[in-house]
């Protein structure tokens, strides 16, 4: 059930982009695969290519982020497995959306027809976009973003000379305290 509402909501935003997209200007797009050119502008051959480039590589971060998941399932950290789950799910969502647009971007571009191939065209573009964004906020999820390590990594360690020397936890002995020997009697 909340999957199903996950899909909803993104076919609305999908949606709301596309209506967006084709009446509103919109801000220059992010370096991803989609450049300032109108998916009008695109011959359909090149549709083609690119929306089925575009799902290899939607495909890849879903490769990658089940990875990501199986690594919070063996570390058992349920914050980072919700984050990733919820970013798979909408993966998905978005890849079987992208999926069915190029099967209509094939039909269109079948049947020459510029307006629903352009449509359907957009509509995997946007997802691409979006599934990088997700990628990466699965990439914050996991923490790699935040520290990322290789083998390679060095760590220096520079002591400041103005610190005391010695161990703090073996405190030198303090000279000049002069012990009193206890009372020979209890009685005073």
């Amino acid at each position: 059930m909340r999957d199903m509402r996950y899909i909803g909501v993104l076919v609305m935003v999908l949606a709301n982009g596309l209506a967006l997209a084709q009446t509103a200007p919109r801000p220059p797009p992010a370096p991803v695969a989609m450049s300032a050119e109108k998916a009008s502008d695109v011959p359909d051959t090149q549709k083609l290519e690119r929306s089925s480039k575009a799902i290899g590589s939607m495909r890849e971060v879903l490769r990658d982020v089940l990875a990501k998941l199986e690594e919070a399932r063996r570390a058992k950290d349920v914050v980072k497995l919700n984050c990733v789950n919820e970013k798979l799910t909408q993966i998905k969502g978005l890849l079987r959306i992208s999926e069915q647009a190029d099967v209509s971007l094939q039909e269109a571009a079948s049947t020459r027809d510029p307006t629903s191939s352009a449509h359907e065209y957009t509509k995997v573009m946007i997802a691409q976009q979006k599934v990088a964004q997700l990628r990466t906020e699965v990439e914050k999820c996991i923490g790699q973003l935040a520290f990322q390590a290789d083998e390679n990594m060095a760590v220096e360690v520079e002591e400041p000379s103005n610190l005391p020397g010695g161990d703090p936890t073996q405190p030198a002995p303090v000279e000049g305290i002069v012990v009193r020997p206890p009372p020979a009697s209890a009685v005073q």
